[in-house]
């Protein structure tokens, strides 16, 4: 086995989630337990109760024997900083992390540009209309989830932190 494969294996004991988090429906992404490959995975329509929403988010992560979550964050497109979106979603954050419990690891990973980016791989893709939507934060959430992915096999990426346990 290859140091690089070794160190992979040892550092992604167990499958991972990305989440993008939207007004009106999250993203879901899923990732082998290897730690290579982000896919998109569902989508979860808001309910309107951000209790409800986050027990929906804790099954998914029970379902996928998930050992860790990672979830995009707004920071400001020009500045880089915490803005107001950035502070009600880590608001969110805290109170998902903390419906998660102890048994998985929550970091947290800019998403700046990354509902641009899902566009644009659906419009390569030419998916248009209703499945465009329904695809959408799919294709968010493992975008967020292979940029930190990537970011932790290569030594670490701007604007990832972990906030740990619940």
């Amino acid at each position: 086995m290859e140091p690089s494969e070794q160190r992979a294996g040892d550092r992604f004991a167990g499958r991972g989630l990305g989440i993008d988090l939207g007004a009106v429906r999250i993203g879901v992404a899923l990732c082998d337990s290897n730690g290579t490959l982000a896919t998109p995975y569902q989508t979860v329509s808001r309910s309107g109760n951000p209790n409800l929403d986050h027990q929906r988010l804790r099954a998914l992560v029970e379902e996928c024997d998930a050992a860790f979550v990672v979830i995009g964050v707004p920071y400001s497109l020009a500045s880089g900083e915490i803005g107001p979106a950035a502070h009600s979603t880590l608001d969110e954050i805290e109170q998902i992390r903390r419906s998660f419990g102890e048994h998985v690891d929550v970091h947290l990973q800019d998403e700046r540009l990354t509902s641009v980016t899902a566009e644009q791989r659906l419009t390569e893709m030419g998916i248009k209309g209703k499945r465009r939507k329904q695809l959408v934060d799919q294709i968010a959430a493992a975008v967020i989830l292979q940029t930190w992915i990537d970011g932790e096999t290569s030594g670490g990426s701007g604007h990832a932190h972990a906030l740990g346990k619940g």
